[in-house]
């Protein structure tokens, strides 16, 4: 048989500070959606790898979480530099194992950036708290890493979401054991890389590649904590109950099918060239695409504009390929199911041909009007880059569309009016609410996470809320002056 020709180093694990190889005979061959061809030969590991990985951060987690908190982010200054410095190469891994843009991989790791310099802050964000509550009795709160805790990452960001997670738990005092994507397992290992390079402890961060059998393992495996995952909300669901069987925290956050309500006073150019991006940017495969528009009332001159502003969104220049042959298939089947139903495709992005990159999986930009409710569409999750358009007389019908959708990640209203803004923001059922943004995404400090079926668990995945998930109280009470009048609260 003819050797396959690959263009990276077979994917191995991390585990303790040195890539490991794996004995499995179960390999996968990990490709570049941009062109088909195959980027490296990667082993899937089974439960006994994990466990490998498990005991190397249960052995480096003692003198990790006795290192003061101040010496502990001196690691993730040095990191956030080293990324920096980087930051070329890093867009360059994304975009060949994900297909995205150049542009949009580059702002993928310069929100990783962002979300290190977060956890660079949280000295400061996690001081313990002290107050003398009787007389000569002292309260003091204190706030503990959990131990060894998981991260599962989806395909869709291989080097931002891990960033989520790593700098925060690892900062906070846990070690760590993530599991990239078999899709893109890449960026994963250059992270671990460079963290070690900025001086990361060997077993702090392992890395294990695998699929199915990992994530079960993982739920599964008595000395892991906590576990966050970021996915579809069908296995979101499963990992989540499976966890939390297992007596473990979880936080799984699930897709989406964001709504964009247009108002007919919304500015016509910004609001075209919004929703045109929040439908296309990254393919559309992230789950705060906005994937559904509400047009209410009088809104043709702006779906117009909007079609103008999609038409100059080009697989392969502007717009990135989808992650796989089979993800291409089913975009372009919600398409076609729904022009079979009657709705009226104004601009049809199947089956686009890109000049060089002829067995890439590329999906144009699409939209689609006249969608009804009752279409599939309209309510599942498609994740490529298809705008699905519904119309409605009124707001309040409008908000009666997006409060029924089963998930509430995002949602955005378009209009010039401060009023109606306000009524949207109040009765919309999502955890993230823009007000003429296609795309909105909190930045730091300010939380990442859903409601309904697109977040399961309690804390958000950023921000300040993800202090809470990745660390436990400590109450201590005092009393060193026997002489001091006590009462029946000393």
């Amino acid at each position: 048989m003819e050797a396959k020709t690959v263009k990276y180093p077979v994917i191995r694990n991390y585990v303790a500070g040195q890539f490991v190889d794996t004995e499995t005979a179960n390999t996968l061959s990990v490709e570049s959606p941009l062109t088909g061809e195959v980027l490296a030969e990667m082993s899937l590991s089974g439960a006994a790898a994990l466990d490998t990985a498990v005991q190397a951060a249960k052995a480096a987690f003692p003198a990790w979480s006795a290192t003061p908190i101040k010496e502990r982010v001196q690691v993730f200054y040095r990191y956030k530099t080293l990324l920096e410095q980087h930051m070329a190469e890093l867009a360059e891994l994304v975009r060949q194992e994900n297909g995205k843009t150049l542009d949009e991989a580059r702002a993928e790791v310069e929100k990783a950036i962002e979300l290190t310099e977060f956890a660079c802050s949280l000295p400061q964000l996690v001081a313990g708290e002290v107050m003398e509550v009787s007389k000569g009795v002292e309260c003091r709160i204190e706030k503990r890493p959990l131990g060894v805790v998981a991260s599962i990452a989806p395909f869709n960001f291989p080097n931002m979401v891990p960033h989520w997670t790593i700098p925060n738990a690892l900062v906070l005092g846990n070690c760590l054991i993530l599991k990239p994507s078999e899709l893109v397992p890449l960026s994963a290992m250059r992270i671990a890389d460079l963290l070690k390079e900025a001086g990361l402890p060997d077993g702090v961060l392992n890395v294990v590649n695998g699929d199915k059998e990992i994530v079960e393992a993982i739920c599964d495996h008595p000395a892991i904590q906590a576990v966050s995952f970021v996915g579809s909300t069908r296995i979101a669901q499963v990992v989540y109950r499976r966890a939390t069987a297992n007596l473990k925290r979880c936080v799984a956050l699930g897709g989406a099918k964001n709504h964009l309500l247009v108002l007919p006073d919304a500015h016509a150019d910004m609001t075209a060239s919004n929703v045109a991006a929040s439908m296309s940017g990254c393919a559309g495969q992230r789950c705060m695409a906005g994937s559904a528009m509400v047009a209410v009332g009088s809104v043709d001159h702006i779906i117009s504009k909007l079609v103008e502003e999609a038409r100059k969104i080009v697989p392969g220049q502007n717009l990135g390929s989808v992650i796989s042959r089979q993800a291409k298939e089913r975009i372009e089947r919600y398409i076609t199911e729904a022009e079979q139903a009657g709705a009226t495709v104004l601009l049809d992005g199947r089956n686009p041909t890109v000049a060089g990159h002829e067995n890439g999986y590329y999906v144009g930009p699409t939209v689609i009007d006249h969608v009804t409710p009752d279409m599939a569409i309209a309510s599942e999750e498609v994740f490529g880059p298809v705008l699905a358009i519904m119309r409605t007389n009124t707001l309040e019908e409008a908000l009666a569309i997006e409060n029924a959708s089963n998930y509430g990640n995002a949602a955005a209203v378009f209009t010039q009016s401060g009023g109606l803004a306000r009524y949207v923001m109040e009765n919309a059922s999502a955890g993230m609410i823009g007000v003429n943004i296609g795309v909105p995404v909190p930045r730091e400090p300010f939380s990442f996470g859903g409601w309904n079926e697109s977040k399961f668990g309690a804390c958000d995945i950023t921000g300040k809320s993800s202090i809470e998930f990745w660390t436990q109280m400590k109450k201590v009470t005092t009393k060193w002056n026997p002489e001091s009048r006590t009462n029946w609260m000393s």
